[in-house]
């Protein structure tokens, strides 16, 4: 018996030593990403002329559509707030020599991909941001205390990565090469009480991404689920940036330089670390009482 417990303990130790090793080989390509191989400057040109990118008005959207433009393409901009598209397009055509195409479309309405696709006709898109997205609620609270905008949600959150990856892939699966990024969220990687839809939503995200990567990455295209924790963005309020909450332009800026690091990034070093952390958190303490009253204590006082 004493014998049996030995090699049990021996093997339970060489399992958790084989874990973090391998945890620390994941961090690695954050912390030394030119050991993981460094992208050309003209890497994303060769996905092709265009890319295109969803909720593209502000936030992440737009650091999206002006950091690829800084790094030579041409962006499709797509987006319910046409006025804000049409700063940010001149923008990018004043600053990048870059053309810049607009189509104004509201994901929360699920008739929208004819119009999208007549628009997309003849363009050459070498890369999709499947970025537009919104919450259930402005503020973090239960299922049945947030607005009845279920449908809304699953429209922007889910139909449209679905909808647009199907108008995108085709042509890409024909060139054999191609990009697409599907802004997840790390709320997405565990049931997360409070945001229990938008959770939901994020973590279709993330396994459609997965899955589709498997099936096509034979085929020379990258598909990736990127889940960031917190990014200062209109629809988080603008929140303050500090070691953990990334701007838009610091963290887009940095998860491009990992896009062929794998078929899920969480875009740069502090969400990596603090996913590491999350993942060591047993999930009854995320779920306790205790715990989501804590967190909305948190959230109101910052709200005074």
């Amino acid at each position: 018996m004493e014998l049996l417990l030995q090699q049990f303990s021996s093997a339970l130790g060489l399992i958790l030593c084989f874990q973090f090793i391998l945890k620390c080989f994941g961090f690695s390509k954050y912390l030394f990403p030119r050991l993981w191989g460094v992208l050309p400057p003209s890497f994303f040109q060769t996905m092709g002329e265009w890319a295109v990118v969803t909720g593209a008005g502000d936030g992440i959207g737009k650091a999206y559509s002006v950091e690829l433009a800084n790094r030579g393409m041409n962006i499709v901009m797509i987006s319910r707030t046409l006025d804000k598209m049409q700063k940010v397009a001149l923008e990018i055509e004043q600053t990048t020599g870059r053309s810049v195409k607009i189509i104004q479309a509201d994901f929360t309405k699920n008739k929208i991909y004819d119009h999208i696709q007549e628009n997309l006709k003849g363009l050459e898109i070498g890369i999709l941001v499947n970025n537009v997205g919104m919450l259930h609620s402005p503020d973090p609270c239960c299922f049945l205390a947030a607005p009845d905008n279920d449908e809304n949600l699953i429209n922007c959150n889910v139909f449209s990565a679905v909808k647009m990856t199907r108008l995108v892939l085709k042509q890409m699966e024909q060139r054999r090469k191609g990009l697409i990024l599907n802004i997840s969220s790390a709320f997405g990687s565990f049931p997360c009480p409070l945001y229990a839809i938008y959770s939901a939503s994020k973590a279709f995200v993330t396994t459609f991404s997965k899955a589709l990567q498997a099936e096509y990455k034979s085929k020379g295209i990258i598909i990736q689920a990127v889940t960031p924790y917190g990014v200062s963005t209109p629809m988080t309020k603008n929140t303050s940036t500090n070691l953990i909450t990334k701007s838009s332009k610091d963290f887009v800026r940095e998860s491009l330089n990992h896009v062929t690091h794998g078929s899920e990034t969480f875009g740069c070093l502090a969400h990596a670390v603090l996913g590491g952390i999350m993942n060591q958190v047993p999930l009854w303490v995320i779920h306790s009482t205790r715990v989501q009253e804590y967190f909305r204590n948190i959230i109101n006082a910052k709200k005074k």
